[in-house]
């Protein structure tokens, strides 16, 4: 057996220099696209070039591809980039697969009847809170959540709500990877604090995010769980602080509560004890 032919015993068909040149490809492409998700306004070319650290030339033929194919649009009149329908339609593809989203929605609506104010679902990923649904406030001033934004998982209440449910070991390994970075003057940013947050969201079954997120606005978020008890995905009421007043933290967090564990029963879920934790 020649030299050249053990270096590639083991490979896949085609896995020489070129497939690590399409690789590479794929990545800077699926970076623009992560780039572009996190700007709905759009980018300019230079802009996403520096955000993939890229030359303007190579970065532009990356957006020309992924342009024919659908994954992104761009506004010829002031020249940005925005993500494109295709790329929705993957994303929502991942929203239909979780049952637990489409269940969830009616009592999303529900809530907004109930309180007046939005109401939100979220999961945990890579240790950060993600939303993905939302049932808007028809109050002028209200809550708005984009879908697919993230919010630090200590200093929101559908992140609180997950963590409060989450092993010890997992809390851990999250705030060494994410620490407690102070997002306003009433973020909680010692672990002492956060444990005693926790442990208390876990005694009243719902958790307050008390302008620690953003100024002028509270929150009250429950935790759904799967079939085996652990945290699957949380549900949140917000608005403004002027209609929802600490003393009614308690009335909603009621509400809040009550819905996350109507979606639990409906999943098949299971609530676990405080006494487990």
């Amino acid at each position: 057996m020649t030299e050249s032919k053990r270096k590639t015993v083991g490979r896949p068909a085609g896995s020489g220099k070129s497939s690590g040149g399409h690789s590479q490809s794929l990545v800077r492409g699926l970076n623009i696209l992560e780039g572009l998700a996190a700007a709905p306004m759009g980018l300019a070319l230079s802009d996403i070039a520096q955000i993939v650290g890229l030359a303007p030339s190579t970065t532009h033929r990356l957006l020309q591809a992924l342009h024919q194919q659908g994954f992104i649009t761009q506004d010829t009149e002031l020249g940005l980039w925005k993500v494109g329908v295709k790329t929705f339609q993957i994303g929502n593809t991942f929203l239909e697969a979780r049952d637990f989203v489409a269940t969830a929605r009616p009592f999303l609506r529900r809530l907004t009847e109930e309180s007046g104010e939005s109401a939100n679902l979220g999961i945990r990923d890579d240790g950060m809170a993600v939303f993905l649904a939302q049932s808007e406030s028809p109050q002028m001033m209200r809550m708005i959540t984009r879908l697919g934004s993230r919010a630090p998982m200590h200093a929101s209440g559908v992140g609180k709500a997950l963590l409060a449910w989450l092993p010890d070991k997992e809390v851990e390994r999250i705030l060494q990877a994410r620490g407690l970075p102070r997002v306003t003057a009433n973020t909680i940013d010692t672990p002492a604090r956060l444990r005693e947050a926790l442990a208390e969201i876990r005694r009243q079954g719902y958790a307050c995010d008390r302008e620690e997120h953003a100024v002028g606005l509270h929150c009250v978020a429950a935790t759904i769980h799967d079939e085996q008890g652990n945290a699957l995905a949380g549900i949140s009421v917000s608005g403004p602080m002027a209609r929802i007043p600490e003393s009614r933290l308690a009335e909603l967090g009621g509400l809040v509560s009550r819905a996350a564990r109507e979606i639990t029963a409906q999943i098949g879920g299971k609530q676990p004890s405080p006494e487990e934790f």
